[in-house]
């Protein structure tokens, strides 16, 4: 896949082998720059895997790719320092406040001491958690724990943000906030990559790959996606969508 100076990512028939397993089987897609782009599948449809090798943490077995300008094979330390990284799985301290996470997380990144008041600043005023910053992170709902972790992974102001399922476990209302923030990020220009199971937040993506057992299903905007799988179900919605392509066995 070519890529152009809009691209924020660009993988072309990348593959990931583990023994005779082949997780990832040479999918190519590229993400434009300031883009929130949703990456779906089922659990062991490879979408874990792919996360891990575009963040540098595994190396392909063969295929290129280039985030935030850099090669993921080559050049995976650099990838590391220009993304933002945010799990599912609560990764603060629980035992320390929201202040004192992310002054962790600012020594974590290496940002300049120098840099640091402005930051927690910053970061505690767009997460809405001033007035909580002294609280045990513990004592913090839930919401507001995952706008503590969105916070961290910001600190060292990376160009993308990989969200793997981060809104898991959260109340509707505080989802709609979470995602009322990440549409505020991506309009700064921050390229958003992010996974979910929930269907009805998939589709506040821009573009959508649908992954099954290591190959692509579906490409495009949630509209050309849903008329794509559910050609004769007018009334059809991207959940619909999503059963019908992981049902079917990739060519």
């Amino acid at each position: 896949m070519t890529s152009s100076p809009s691209d924020a990512i660009v993988v072309t028939d990348l593959e990931k082998k583990f023994g005779d397993f082949v997780a990832v089987d040479k999918i190519s897609f590229s993400v434009r720059k300031g883009e929130i782009f949703g990456f779906l599948g089922s659990n062991g449809s490879g979408k874990s895997t792919t996360i891990r090798m575009l963040c540098g943490i595994l190396t392909p077995t063969s295929g290129t790719g280039m985030v935030a300008g850099y090669d993921m094979v080559r050049e995976p330390e650099a990838v590391k320092q220009s993304i933002g990284y945010m799990s599912q799985k609560f990764s603060l301290y629980e035992d320390l406040t929201p202040y004192e996470n992310v002054r962790f997380y600012l020594g974590v990144y290496s940002v300049p001491q120098k840099d640091w008041p402005e930051r927690i600043d910053w970061i505690l005023n767009m997460t809405r958690l001033s007035e909580a910053r002294h609280r045990m992170t513990r004592d913090l709902p839930q919401g507001w724990r995952q706008r503590l972790a969105l916070g961290c992974a910001l600190l060292h102001r990376p160009r993308i943000l990989f969200l793997d399922e981060p809104t898991s476990g959260v109340d509707p209302l505080s989802r709609e906030h979470f995602w009322n923030f990440i549409r505020q990020l991506a309009a700064a220009g921050i390229t958003i990559f992010v996974t979910t199971h929930y269907m009805d937040e998939a589709r506040f993506c821009e573009r959508i790959v649908m992954i099954n057992a290591g190959r692509i299903v579906a490409m495009g905007s949630p509209p050309e996606i849903i008329a794509a799988a559910c050609p004769d179900a007018p009334k059809a919605d991207l959940a619909d969508a999503f059963v019908r392509l992981m049902k079917r066995s990739p060519a």
